[in-house]
C-alpha cells in the first residue's frame, strides 16, 4: 500500500462560511483529497472546519481522510468534519506538528498561521500561500531567511487559487525529498 501524503491546511480560525477564505479552504480540501492528500490540520473551526469539509465531499473521500491535531486533551472539540481527532494538550506547540505535513496551504491567517509557516519553512516544507488577507497574502513570494530553494526559488509560493495551491502542493510534496536534519550545535 503506498503513504498517501499528508497537506497541512492552515489559516483564520475564526472566519465564517460567508468568509471568501472559508470557501476556499472548502475547495482547497475537496481537491486536495481528490488529489490524493489526506488533510492534516488544527481541527477546529473556520478554515480548519472548512478544508475537513471540503475533503468529505471530495470524489475519492475516505473515511480517515481529515485529521485534526488538537490544543486541548479533549478529543471532542474537533469540528463535526474531522475524522481523526487527536487531543495533544500541547495548546499552540501542535502548530509544529501540523507544519511538518508533506505540504502545507496557508489561507490567511493569525499569528498562529504565522507560527505554523515558520515551522514549515525550518522544516523545509513546501508552503503555498493564498493571496488573501492575513500572513498567506503578506508572505507570498518571499523567503523568511536564507534558507530559500536555490533552484525553485522561494519556498513560499504565492498563488491565486485553490486549484493552482492543491496542484503546486502536490508538485512539490512529490519532489520534496529534504527534511529538517535537527538542530545543529556550534562547536566551542
Amino acid at each position: 500500500m503506498t503513504r498517501r501524503l499528508l497537506l497541512g491546511v492552515i489559516g483564520d480560525a475564526a472566519v465564517g462560511e460567508e468568509d471568501a477564505r472559508y470557501a476556499l479552504a472548502r475547495e482547497v480540501g475537496e481537491r486536495a483529497v481528490d488529489a490524493g492528500f489526506r488533510i492534516l490540520c488544527g481541527g477546529l473551526g473556520g478554515v480548519m472546519e472548512a478544508a475537513c469539509r471540503g475533503a468529505r465531499q471530495a470524489e475519492r473521500y475516505a473515511p480517515g481522510d481529515t485529521i485534526g491535531l488538537l490544543p486541548g486533551f479533549d478529543p471532542n472539540e474537533a469540528n463535526a468534519w474531522v475524522d481523526i481527532p487527536i487531543a495533544t494538550g500541547l495548546d499552540h506547540l501542535r502548530n509544529g506538528l501540523v507544519a511538518n505535513a508533506d505540504a502545507v496551504i496557508a489561507i490567511g491567517g493569525g499569528a498562529g498561521t504565522l507560527s505554523e509557516i515558520a515551522f514549515a519553512w525550518m522544516y523545509k516544507r513546501p508552503i503555498v500561500c493564498l493571496a488573501t488577507e492575513g500572513w498567506s497574502g503578506r508572505l507570498g513570494d518571499t523567503s523568511l531567511d536564507d534558507r530559500g530553494d536555490a533552484e525553485r526559488g522561494p519556498v513560499l509560493i504565492s498563488v491565486s487559487s485553490a486549484e493552482e495551491a492543491v496542484r503546486i502542493a502536490a508538485a512539490r510534496a512529490a519532489g520534496a525529498t529534504r527534511r529538517h536534519g535537527g538542530v545543529r550545535r556550534r562547536a566551542g
